[in-house]
């Protein structure tokens, strides 16, 4: 029996704002990111398809993003908001990644930079540029708790602008 490969797909958040007095992980979205997160949507639609399961930074630029991300898709799953992807940390992201339920097929990671960078890069052994609202999609060949450095391939990505 073959395993179909699971599907990371890794966003950065949208383009954000910076009000004066505002602390980094209250900061909203500013109008280019409202206008290049749903466009991000669509490319997930149509390039993705189905997610099981999405996993989000707290920060209100992450939520936002994914808000507007999943009003674009068919049956969006309800985000796991996880506070250890604000700010997160290569090692600390692919915890995250390995903790991923064995029934999850296709997953959806919301962060920041430069930890989803650096998350593509280590998985992938190959270097993708994460500006606001990239999306990388990475195929793993085994199991989420097997995700490792060099152990995944880079099967798409994008930069969607509104």
């Amino acid at each position: 029996m073959t395993i179909d490969p699971r599907r990371l797909v890794v966003v950065r958040h949208a383009k954000s704002a910076w009000p004066d007095g505002v602390p980094d992980p209250q900061r909203p979205l500013n109008a280019r990111g409202r206008r290049d997160a749903p466009e991000a949507g669509r490319w997930i639609r149509d390039h993705v398809g189905h997610l099981d399961a999405v996993v989000c930074s707290p920060a209100t630029r992450t939520r936002q993003t994914w808000r507007l991300i999943a009003a674009e898709l068919d049956e969006p799953p309800d985000p796991v908001v996880d506070d250890r992807v604000y700010a997160a940390a290569v090692d600390t992201l692919l915890a995250v990644v390995r903790a991923l339920p064995d029934d999850v097929g296709s997953a959806l990671l919301l962060g920041h930079n430069p930890g989803v960078t650096e998350l593509v890069a280590a998985l992938t052994a190959e270097e993708a540029e994460m500006k606001t609202s990239a999306i990388a999609v990475v195929e793993l060949g085994g199991p989420w708790a097997g995700a490792a450095p060099g152990r995944a391939r880079l099967a798409d990505r994008a930069t969607p602008r509104g």
